[in-house]
């Protein structure tokens, strides 16, 4: 009895620094930023109003929210589709879906934003091409704009779409596409009856964490976006460090933890974590 009383003394001693560091790391900082969006510059919930009032704030969320929602329906679309050849496809055709998925994911989100500039540019290597093979007269205006900015960040975020497609496939049993085959039915019904209503609890929870992931893009869009799509994290940045509105960015990060923290608790609801990361 007292080995199995030390052992779990010892457990918890291991396990105290972690609720430790997320006190002293997120929870004290969370608070202050708390603290900020009521008291500055003035005691009051003068920030939140202001939120709720302001034109040139609600277009910035609106426009937060709509390419959240455009780059999670794509990531969800190819993602589904790359999932689907991984899982069905030869081993020549899933070495080739590792290999366009593994190198890009391994390159830093700066670097793969530097790329797409480069590459979408007037004077880029798409146009250059475009305008090469005569399919265009004069270069597309791809940045600057949201167009560069939803490419940015879908690369970036296929394979975070990718993964929990992947796991919820990898646990069908195949038998059943094989039975329904047997039976009668085509391969696009057996798709539409078979295959994607067992995959329904990845793709929610695919397109939630895509979503999150996408409530939070900074470096991206200030790249891509060249200040003509400003997104909640630029605007919070802004406010906080180039007009010194402390009070009005605390409230927005509020706003926007608030918002994260109600998406997870729907991921939890919805669909079990450990099926999604397999």
């Amino acid at each position: 009895m007292s080995t199995t009383h030390s052992a779990n003394l010892e457990r918890s001693l291991l396990l105290i620094p972690l609720p430790l560091l997320l006190v002293v790391f997120y929870l004290l900082p969370f608070l202050g930023v708390v603290g900020w969006s009521f008291t500055l510059p003035e005691p009051g919930i003068e920030q939140y109003q202001r939120i709720a009032t302001d034109p040139a704030i609600h277009d910035m969320l609106w426009r937060t929210l709509r390419l959240c929602l455009t780059v999670s329906s794509l990531a969800l679309v190819i993602g589904y589709l790359l999932a689907y050849c991984w899982i069905f496809s030869p081993p020549f055709w899933q070495r080739m879906v590792e290999i366009c998925i593994f190198i890009p994911f391994w390159i830093s989100v700066l670097v793969r934003a530097f790329g797409w500039l480069i590459a979408l540019r007037s004077n880029g290597v798409l146009n250059g091409g475009l305008m090469g093979l005569g399919l265009i007269d004069s270069p597309l205006q791809l940045t600057r704009n949201e167009t560069g900015v939803v490419i940015g960040m879908l690369h970036f975020m296929v394979p975070y779409a990718l993964f929990p497609l992947l796991s919820s496939m990898r646990q069908l049993d195949q038998r059943v596409l094989l039975a329904s085959r047997g039976l009668g039915a085509g391969a696009l019904r057996t798709f539409w009856q078979v295959l994607l209503p067992q995959t329904v609890p990845g793709l929610l929870g695919a397109f939630i964490m895509v979503f999150v992931f996408c409530l939070g893009f900074f470096i991206t869009p200030v790249l891509l976006g060249g200040g003509q799509t400003v997104m909640i994290a630029e605007y919070v940045f802004l406010q906080m460090f180039q007009t010194s509105n402390w009070g009005l960015g605390a409230a927005l990060s509020v706003v926007l933890l608030a918002l994260v923290s109600a998406l997870i608790w729907l991921l939890l609801r919805i669909t079990r974590v450990n099926r999604l990361v397999g």
